[in-house]
């Protein structure tokens, strides 16, 4: 019930017994009036489709995580999620170039075979909860643990769904082009240049749509008045254009919005986890750049003559590229 229909709200020092009688007898006719009767079934509707936000988030236990990973944009996007929270997690750095992540261990956690991986064993022994697609863990850890609602929003409000939109407009389009570009540019053994020129041009194209987001909001952020795990998980993928021959100094308002959130020291934190994030500084050498890309195409190259030689489609697919399809 709301104040107006309960005398209890109102001092009873105020309250002669007349003006006690005057109130009770207004409120006893409310509740039996037609009106109310009216109403009582949508009420009824209503409280059924009332979620209560407290249960949706854990208990004041402190939090038991392990964070499987390594640097790629997908990884990054969860360890800076797991560092803007707040909350203390372990991390194992996993190989890709051994192929760790096609190990039957790894397989336990992530049926997928794809970085990153969380296990979250704060419930304790016997109660983990194993976590794959990186979106999927941002979205747990949010709703799990983001109480203050620091880089989310309350569960049903526009925001939130809002938020929901963005994380899967990242999901579907722009990982998945901009990792296209990624191998096509620096990976291929053979420079296709339509498929470069292909995926370099689509994922310009949803840069223009976060420039053109980003503008209309006056809050400079994708979603409302902060920072969500939207921004988190573009920004991680916008963080690496110059790996995908993307230029993105082309979107004003991108590369503000980029250069805002590099400057957050929970950002800084993440980015070097589980190893220091030197990717653009081996970008400002040509010679060290294409140092780096020699040596991940052998061992991409490799895992596609496991599959001429009769490995399983797994094998090949796990080494397709260091930063595209070795990530979700």
């Amino acid at each position: 019930m709301s104040r107006w229909f309960t005398s209890s709200r109102i001092p009873h020092t105020l309250m002669g017994s007349a003006y006690k009688a005057r109130v009770n007898n207004q409120l006893n006719n409310f509740i039996h009036g037609p009106f109310f009767l009216l109403m009582l079934p949508r009420l009824s509707s209503i409280a059924r489709h009332i979620r209560p936000f407290s249960t949706t988030k854990m208990s004041s236990q402190t939090p038991n995580i392990l964070l499987l990973t390594t640097g790629t944009p997908n990884g990054q996007k969860v360890s800076i999620t797991l560092e803007e929270l707040g909350l203390p997690y372990e991390t194992k750095s996993i190989s890709l170039q051994k192929n760790e992540q096609k190990e039957d261990w790894f397989l336990k956690v992530c049926p997928n075979g794809r970085i990153p991986a969380l296990v979250d064993r704060t419930a304790g022994e016997g109660k983990e909860l194993n976590f794959m697609e990186s979106g999927a863990i941002m979205q747990y850890l949010t709703a799990t643990y983001d109480k203050d609602y620091k880089i989310s929003y309350p569960y049903g409000t526009p925001e939130y769904w809002e938020t929901q939109q963005w994380m899967f407009w990242m999901n579907a389009g722009l990982g998945p082009m901009q990792g296209q570009a990624n191998h096509f540019y620096r990976y291929a053994p053979e420079k296709i240049e339509y498929g470069i020129n292909r995926y370099i041009n689509e994922t310009k194209r949803l840069y223009s749509v976060l420039e053109d987001r980003l503008a209309k909001n006056p809050s400079g952020w994708l979603v409302g008045d902060r920072m969500t795990i939207a921004d988190i998980a573009c920004f991680s993928w916008v963080n690496w254009a110059f790996w995908a021959g993307v230029d993105s100094t082309e979107f004003k308002k991108l590369t503000e919005w980029e250069k805002r959130i590099n400057e957050r020291e929970a950002v800084k934190r993440g980015l070097d986890v589980p190893e220091p994030f030197t990717m653009k500084a081996k970008m400002q050498s040509k010679e060290e750049a294409d140092k780096y890309a020699e040596e991940s195409r052998k061992w991409i190259m490799q895992g596609n003559d496991k599959e001429k030689n009769g490995g399983t489609i797994a094998d090949q697919t796990s080494n397709t590229s260091e930063v595209d399809a070795k990530s979700n």
